[in-house]
């Protein structure tokens, strides 16, 4: 038989085993009344609401110019099935948008998740955040720099942050240090050419507001900024005694970082349930 055929037989075995008892709401505007799809958010539950149950908010990736929140079905419903509620997010996208307009979108979609999430079983008291690549400096910015949150009304509600393969944590040193390559153009969309904007838009530059664990993913074959930011962000917050956790994955990539979570018992989930559960 084809390796395709194997996956993905493999695939509906999974999914017949493990999404009975799931609700799914798509489509959502975490805007008000807004039509932009930008601003829409998914929310996978389990039907059983025997208990207000933990909430895991998804912050795709895509360099802020790509992705959408329909890529990533299979981790709402992987985290459903283990109980935990997903929400998986749009925010509006460069060259439209720089980062900050992207981090509001953010933010006003945790709000979101916060005043509604009940609705769905979820504890408004236990919101998560996971970013994937540039979906992790999203994560961590509106996190650390505290201009987000007060701009959506709210006192910051992340229990905690996971970055998975987080890129651009310190924007600053990437945009002067690494070589110049066919993304470096939408990279400078995302932040302009202004240096200053640069460092304001890094959430390296914030981590004395931190006051929530984090849980650091890097793959052991990713892009050497990944590594090298990463491992930093976790000495500095480990250094000034703020919970943090590191776990190098051995053999992935960048892309695979996230691409492996599509089978349900992968080690990440392991990983990001410990992680929650360690933090009550």
């Amino acid at each position: 038989m084809k390796p395709y055929l194997v996956l993905m037989l493999f695939l509906l075995s999974e999914i017949s085993i493990a999404f009975g008892g799931i609700g799914i709401k798509r489509d959502i505007s975490y805007r008000g009344q807004s039509q932009n799809v930008r601003n829409y958010l998914d929310v996978y539950y389990p039907k059983n609401k025997e208990a207000p149950k933990d909430v895991l908010v998804f912050i795709h990736g895509g360099s802020w110019d790509s992705g959408k929140k329909e890529t990533y079905w299979w981790l709402g419903k992987n985290l459903a099935s283990k109980n935990v509620i997903s929400v998986i997010i749009n925010y509006s996208l460069s060259p439209k948008s720089q980062y900050e307009e992207m981090a509001y979108d953010c933010s006003e979609a945790i709000k979101w998740v916060k005043d509604s999430i009940a609705t769905y079983g979820g504890s408004p008291d236990r919101i998560f955040v996971m970013g994937h690549s540039a979906g992790g400096h999203l994560a961590a910015l509106i996190n650390n720099d505290p201009r987000f949150f007060k701009k959506a009304g709210i006192i910051n509600p992340i229990k905690g942050v996971i970055l998975n393969d987080g890129f651009g944590l310190d924007m600053l040193e990437y945009l002067n240090a690494a070589e110049k390559n066919k993304q470096t153009e939408s990279f400078l969309t995302t932040f302009s050419t202004d240096q200053n904007q640069w460092k304001i838009g890094s959430p390296m530059f914030y981590l004395e507001n931190v006051q929530n664990p984090f849980l650091i993913l890097v793959g052991e074959r990713t892009y050497p900024a990944i590594k090298i930011q990463s491992d930093r962000l976790y000495k500095v917050l480990t250094e000034a005694n703020k919970p943090s956790e590191i776990n190098i994955i051995k053999r992935k990539k960048h892309i695979g970082m996230i691409s492996q979570m599509i089978f349900r018992n992968n080690q990440m989930y392991s990983m990001i349930l410990t992680f929650m559960n360690k933090y009550r």
